[in-house]
């Protein structure tokens, strides 16, 4: 909890500098994209939900999370911290329940566009308070932290096209491929409704992320599909206010049970919702 409250402290210092060498332009006042792609940017989310699934998988249980984030972006670069806090934490086979700060993501990226597509690539760096990452079993550690590198793709045209890849380089070596679309139609005023839809593909290459049913192969698969609505409300010239919903889905035999053997629950499908609260300069 310390080494998280440090980070924090460092990142809400460093939100601080870059939001007062920060100039906002009113939308109806906006320089051209160039300028403004010139200047630095910061960005606070709250998040409330019911539940934390992450590629389908089941981190939390019957509990709400808190999940803070702060971005700092500069010419095509982005550093967020994101955090996760499980007011109820669970763990499987296990009646404890507490209230515990689970995770803290560190990511830096970079972003350009090429015509009409923009390709990011960057680093995440998952800090897991002792919690092992998927497909670490066959490690015997008591703290196992994870990183990642990844590359995405977006086309800019209807539904915006997504693909993205992702590759474990700690303990745990695996590539995880995901495609998504997305739209954001405007309602009213400047409230939005914001569809999405994602398909996952997992192919590990480690002995320890196996199939549920054959421990002795290595779980490739299909994986998880996901579909979320809900609605960015601006108010004021900062803030935002965006509820969702989502539902979560194997998308194979496979990826059901390797999805059960990872989650808190029996469960592969999940509906869980929630708000994050938005402010950015």
């Amino acid at each position: 909890m310390k080494k998280n409250r440090r980070i924090w402290a460092c990142i809400a210092a460093a939100t601080i500098i870059f939001a007062s060498q920060t100039v906002v332009l009113a939308e109806d006042e906006a320089k051209p994209a160039a300028a403004d792609a010139s200047k630095p940017t910061a960005a606070v989310d709250l998040g409330v939900f019911s539940q934390y699934i992450w590629r389908g998988m089941e981190l939390s249980h019957n509990s709400v999370v808190i999940e803070p984030s702060v971005t700092l972006g500069y010419e095509g670069f982005s550093f967020n911290v994101w955090g996760n806090m499980d007011t109820d934490l669970k763990t499987r086979g296990s009646d404890a329940h507490t209230s515990k700060y689970t995770e803290t993501d560190l990511t830096l990226s970079y972003a350009k566009a090429f015509g009409p597509v923009k390709l990011t690539g960057g680093y995440i760096y998952y800090a897991l308070g002792g919690t092992p990452p998927v497909g670490s079993q066959d490690i015997n550690a008591s703290s196992l932290d994870s990183q990642e590198v990844f590359a995405s793709a977006t086309l800019d045209t209807i539904l915006s096209p997504t693909l993205s890849v992702y590759r474990e380089i700690a303990h745990a070596p695996a590539w995880y491929v995901n495609f998504g679309i997305s739209h954001s139609q405007p309602i009213y005023d400047k409230i939005t409704l914001d569809l999405g839809a994602s398909a996952g593909y997992y192919y590990s290459d480690n002995n320890g992320m196996v199939e549920a049913n054959d421990p002795d192969t290595k779980y490739r698969s299909l994986h998880n599909g996901l579909v979320s609505a809900g609605f960015t409300i601006p108010f004021g010239e900062y803030f935002s206010i965006k509820p969702m919903i989502a539902y979560s889905f194997p998308l194979s035999s496979k990826a059901d049970d390797f999805i059960k053997v990872n989650s808190i629950s029996d469960n592969s499908n999940f509906v869980y919702g929630g708000v994050t609260f938005s402010m950015a300069f």
